[in-house]
């Protein structure tokens, strides 16, 4: 609508605008229009909103490993998770380009004292020749 209105007050002087003034006003109105698309997408937080908190599935804990060995695989990290109680999965963060592991994974636990115990266990033990940080993960945001 503004847009619109601008055109239509200032008709003529638009044909003068230099190239590079049309480069400038045709980028800023782009730039617009693709946030505003992605605010509407949800893709970034518009000013004022609130993030969203996606809510675990009942009694599943999700714990945090960080300070991992680069050569940890899933099924290692699963099996120092399972001798304190069931895993439902066990994910390692890697690096989108190179599939290296980034050092930290996360542990789902379907119940909360095997968890816990699980997160006391093993936070500051030595595997593969690093020290674990183990702890509750916080809230996710979708």
């Amino acid at each position: 609508m503004v847009i619109a209105s601008f055109l239509s007050e200032t008709g003529g002087e638009i044909a003068s605008f230099t190239t590079q003034s049309e480069f400038i006003v045709g980028t800023l109105i782009g730039l617009c229009v693709g946030y505003l698309a992605g605010a509407w997408r949800g893709r970034y937080k518009v000013l004022g909103s609130k993030p969203k908190h996606r809510p675990s599935a009942d009694g599943v804990v999700e714990i945090y490993v960080g300070n991992l060995s680069y050569d940890t695989d899933e099924e290692q990290l699963r099996k120092e998770f399972e001798k304190y109680g069931k895993v439902l999965s066990a994910r390692i963060i890697t690096n989108h380009f190179n599939h290296k592991s980034k050092g930290f994974g996360f542990i789902e636990m379907p119940n909360r004292p095997e968890a816990e115990a699980a997160i006391k266990a093993l936070h500051d033990t030595e595997v593969q020749g690093r020290k674990l940080r183990v702890n509750e993960a916080k809230n996710k945001i979708v």
